[in-house]
Formats: structure tokens, C-alpha cells, sequence
């Protein structure tokens, strides 16, 4: 009996993902897209985190957080998006079991990862922004660090929790799986058992984390906003724009894990638009939205530049 157990268990070696289109020319259309963006997206982060590393003056907790940000849009981005492009290539386009589960463990590591961090800058903008004359005092180097160590440690405890789910299962067939990457609801759908269970802690877990975190972070901006509703000074002005960007992008990223995980593990057509703006467009967006319209930040990268021509001279 254990035998037969453990065959059915492995029975499935590969899964075969559909893509976005079985359409050649608007697979070529897709790789190109995706692949500017992913490019775009390298660039764009990793000169936010040389940046930061390199400019003394923003050794700040802000900061600090937006370069754990860019660092995490990098890794998630690049969790899915290569294995995509090369996928449009390919006529099976197969990923082996092994590397599916690698892939779901890392794409909910980084991908809780920035839940928790987002959570975590809004927490640090309203001090920032409420309380200015303590915000040093409050978010000192001591508290980023136990805050930055302990998202990461959520984010790789869930990520842990989530493979284990759907290691567990045993999956005999079929094995098509209706997307462009391994996540645990299109993956458990598969499983030649009853997954209700799996799928309420899927509930549970992933969905109850990103409601619970999106609630906090609008709750923060709500205070933030009533505690300025009087203040029209350029400065205040300044943080309401920083803080509708900062909503902008939380609303995109949380909305997608509410979308995703707050239902049951069934395919909806509507799932790869909204995992492909999560996985490739997403990552690009921050950057932007959080950084490039930052006065330091692009000051700070007009002076990067300005040395490293000097250099080249």
C-alpha cells in the first residue's frame, strides 16, 4: 500500500503550462513585450539599490525599506519571466515537478516578502509624516533591522508552509497546468484528491495575509490623510502625492493576491492577465512610481552618472 501510495505520488514528473496564447504571432508579440519590460525592470532596480548604496545621504530608513523593494521586485520578476520567455520557444513547453515546487517556494517567498514590506513602509510613512520630531527616535536603524528581518522571516516561514501544502498531494493526472508558471492554486487543481481542505489553508494563509495587510495600509494612509486635511504647505502637499503613488502600487499588488488567493482553486480566465501585470508589469512599476519622481533619488542619480563619465574621461 505504501508503495502505491508513493507512485502516485511521483506518477507526475512534469507539468506542461499553456502560456498566454497558443497564437504564434501574438507569442512573438508577447515575448518582446515582456521581455522589454523584464529588461527595464533589471535596470531599473538594480540602479535604484547601487544607488542608495552608493549616496550616504540615503542611508535613511525610507530608504533602506525601497532598496529591500527593489532587491524583491528583481528576484519575483525574475522567478517567472525568464522561464516565460523561454517558454515561447517551445512546443511543450514542460517545467519538471522539482522545479515547480522551487518555483512556488520562491515566488511566495519574494512575494509575501513585499506584502510584509509594504505593510511595513506605510507604517514608516505615517511616522514620518505624523510624527516627524520622533521619527528617528521610532524608526532608528536597530528597529529597521528587526523589522527588516522579521518580513523576511514571515515571507520564508508562508513560503515553507505553501510548498509543504503542495508537496504533500498526490498528483497522477493530468498534468496541463493553465498558466505560465507553477502557483500552488492552478498546481493543487491537478491533484487526484480532495483539496478542500489545502485550499481553505490556502484561504486562510495567503488570503487572510494580504486582506489583513491591505487594511492596515489603507487604515495608515486614511490617518495620514485626515491628520493633513488642514495642511496645504508644499511639503504636506509633497507627502499626499508619495503617499497616493505608495497606495497606487498596493492596491496593483494586494488587489492581484486578493484576486488570486481569497477564492477557491479554480481557473478563471481573467487569472494570467492579471498574474502577467503581477509578475512582469508590477516590478517595473515600482520603481517609478516609488523612486524616479523622488527629488534625492533622482539627484542622486544625476550625481552617479556625472562620476562615472568623470571616470570614463
Amino acid at each position: 500500500m505504501e508503495k502505491a501510495v508513493l507512485i502516485n505520488q511521483t506518477s507526475v514528473m512534469s507539468f506542461r503550462l499553456t502560456g498566454l496564447s497558443t497564437n504564434p504571432k501574438v507569442q512573438m508579440a508577447i515575448f518582446f513585450i515582456f521581455l522589454i519590460f523584464y529588461v527595464l525592470t533589471l535596470v531599473g532596480n538594480i540602479l535604484i539599490v547601487i544607488t542608495i548604496i552608493y549616496d550616504h545621504r540615503l542611508h535613511t530608513p525610507m530608504y533602506f525599506f525601497l532598496s529591500n523593494l527593489s532587491f524583491i521586485d528583481v528576484c519575483h520578476s525574475t522567478v517567472t519571466v525568464p522561464k516565460m520567455l523561454s517558454d515561447t520557444f517551445s512546443e511543450e513547453k514542460l517545467i519538471s515537478f522539482d522545479d515547480c515546487v522551487v518555483q512556488i517556494f520562491f515566488l511566495h517567498l519574494f512575494a509575501c516578502t513585499e506584502i510584509f514590506l509594504l505593510t511595513v513602509m506605510a507604517y514608516d510613512r505615517y511616522v514620518a509624516i505624523c510624527k516627524p520630531l520622533r521619527y528617528m527616535t521610532i524608526m532608528n536603524w536597530k528597529v529597521c533591522m528587526v523589522l527588516g528581518g522579521a518580513m523576511w522571516t514571515a515571507g520564508t516561514i508562508h513560503s515553507i508552509s505553501f510548498t509543504s501544502l503542495t508537496i504533500k498531494l498526490p498528483y497522477c493526472g493530468p498534468n496541463e497546468l493553465d498558466s505560465f508558471f507553477c502557483d500552488v492554486p492552478q498546481v493543487i487543481e491537478l491533484a487526484c484528491t480532495d483539496t478542500r481542505i489545502t485550499e481553505i489553508l490556502v484561504v486562510s494563509n495567503s488570503g487572510m495575509i494580504s486582506m489583513v495587510c491591505f487594511v492596515i495600509i489603507v487604515v495608515s494612509y486614511a490617518v495620514i490623510l485626515v491628520s493633513l486635511r488642514q495642511q496645504i504647505s508644499d511639503g504636506k502637499r509633497k507627502a499626499l502625492s508619495t503617499c497616493a503613488a505608495h497606495l497606487t502600487v498596493v492596491t496593483l499588488f494586494l488587489g492581484h493576491c486578493i484576486f488570486i488567493y481569497s477564492r477557491p482553486a479554480i481557473s478563471l480566465p481573467e487569472d494570467k492577465i492579471v498574474s502577467a501585470f503581477f509578475t512582469a508589469i508590477t516590478p517595473l512599476l515600482n520603481p517609478i512610481i516609488y523612486t524616479f519622481r523622488n527629488e534625492d533619488m533622482k539627484s542622486a542619480l544625476k550625481k552617479l552618472i556625472r562620476r562615472k563619465e568623470g571616470k570614463e574621461k
